[in-house]
């Protein structure tokens, strides 16, 4: 029987199964922008988020994670000034004292995250501050919905992965494919996973086919 590829994210795709695992709620009703000239994103939720509060984020300047965060900043047309391609807040916060010390920076960012840049930089001179503008919020699913036995499950942060666990207890016969290595920290110990070999859904997407064609992890 075919293994199925079910992708937890909630932007669907085709060529596998969608079951969203999040959805995003918004905190916050204006941007605390004023003081700041350079603006952070770790995602590109936040982005949708932060634009959707108040569109002259198109006037700033932005320091990005991943690559997909620095598509949907240019998309708007804004200014991407440096865009860290791994996703961890050490490399950001480190490229951030190398190269923008001089900024006034607003870090623009979900209510949970899995570093928080902020306190990473407490020590140094850099002017940074923060504000969670929306938050991640799991979905509810009955069991008629978790995936069947030999599935392949792509899981895309840190989020799919504790919401899928709180819907669904883990089979050992499920084979998962993770974005990134944070990603990867969340997954049960007992789990046999792959990484993509690029942090985006395309990516992940081709090596659960991969994985499909081949059988086995």
């Amino acid at each position: 029987m075919p293994r199925a590829i079910y992708l937890l994210s909630p932007s669907p795709f085709e060529g596998v199964i969608n079951l969203p695992m999040i959805q995003f709620e918004r905190v916050a009703d204006a941007l605390l922008l004023e003081g700041c000239d350079t603006l952070i994103f770790t995602s590109k939720e936040a982005v949708k988020q932060a634009y959707a509060i108040n569109r002259s984020i198109t006037n700033y300047p932005a320091i990005a994670i991943g690559s997909a965060t620095q598509k949907a900043l240019e998309a708007l047309g804004i200014d991407v000034i440096h865009s860290a391609q791994k996703f961890y807040g050490e490399v950001l916060a480190k490229d951030i004292q190398e190269y923008f010390a001089d900024k006034k920076l607003l870090y623009l960012r979900p209510k949970k995250v899995s570093t928080n840049i902020k306190e990473l930089l407490k020590n140094s001179a850099i002017d940074i501050e923060e504000q969670i503008i929306y938050q991640t919020i799991c979905k509810e699913y009955n069991g008629d919905h978790k995936p069947p036995q030999g599935s392949i499950i792509i899981f895309t942060s840190p989020s799919t992965i504790r919401c899928f666990l709180q819907n669904f207890e883990w089979e050992s016969s499920y084979s998962a494919v993770v974005i990134g290595k944070a990603t990867l920290q969340y997954l049960p110990k007992e789990a046999h996973y792959q990484i993509a070999h690029q942090p985006l859904i395309e990516a992940c997407i081709k090596k659960a086919k991969l994985l499909k064609s081949m059988n086995r992890i």
